[in-house]
């Protein structure tokens, strides 16, 4: 379990006091701006709190131990960087091709939801993927990165707007295998479309620098509806 109990940070967010359980999934909605993006950037140790404090399992996170605790968390961006390589190479992404473990390889593929896929071509998971993925389509490239971060065997896995540049149907695709992975990761996802939060436990919403509402994901609708329709 992660818990956050700050006044402040780094001049962004104020009054955060917030504990994510293990195995649950967390949605992150707001404008830009709002510091959902910072909060996030918290968790994952990039940035620090200048007042407060962050624990996993009743540790402190601090200088000493932040890198081992961002051994244990995986980033999918919006945007997944493709080697003009294999498969099996950019799923193992900066492990050595002699030192890759064609096991991990497969079965991240297969929480990934695109094992079938890769397993139906030619070359299976020695396809080359050309230029920055250009042989793949977006949902395609979306579940490599995906399946990357399950080969590290990471706790946590970041979803950081990695639906956002989708066309619906794909978005559909990536949000099943998101919703298959295992309840034992913890998921955090950063939200511009509402509808990507839907396999989410919990969704906090974030406004100027606060959390201004946390609850299901039908709560969060339906005052999202309740609050469009009191507007002038």
């Amino acid at each position: 379990m992660f818990h956050f109990a700050t006044r402040k940070i780094i001049e962004i967010l104020q009054d955060i006091n917030l504990s994510i359980p293990k195995g649950s999934r967390v949605g992150f909605v707001g404008e830009t701006g709002s510091g959902k993006s910072t909060l996030v950037d918290i968790v994952m140790g990039l940035l620090q709190p200048t007042e407060g404090s962050i624990s996993v399992d009743n540790v402190l996170v601090n200088q000493k131990n932040m890198s081992a605790w961002q051994q244990h968390i995986a980033h999918v961006p919006q945007d997944i960087f493709l080697r003009d390589s294999s498969i099996a190479e950019n799923i193992a992404f900066g492990v050595p091709r002699e030192d890759i473990d064609m096991l991990r390889v497969r079965d991240a593929a297969h929480q990934a939801q695109i094992a079938e896929t890769i397993e139906g071509w030619k070359d299976g998971y020695q396809t080359v993927v050309g230029e920055r993925g250009v042989r793949l389509s977006g949902g395609q490239r979306q579940r490599i990165g995906i399946a990357r971060a399950l080969y590290r065997n990471a706790d946590v896995i970041v979803f950081d707007e990695a639906t956002s540049a989708l066309d619906s149907k794909t978005e559909e695709a990536v949000m099943e295998a998101i919703g298959c992975l295992s309840q034992n990761l913890t998921v955090l996802m950063i939200a511009h479309r509402h509808s990507t939060l839907r396999v989410c436990t919990e969704v906090i919403q974030v406004k100027n620098g606060e959390i201004t509402s946390a609850g299901s994901y039908r709560n969060f609708i339906n005052n999202t509806s309740q609050n469009a329709r009191c507007e002038p």
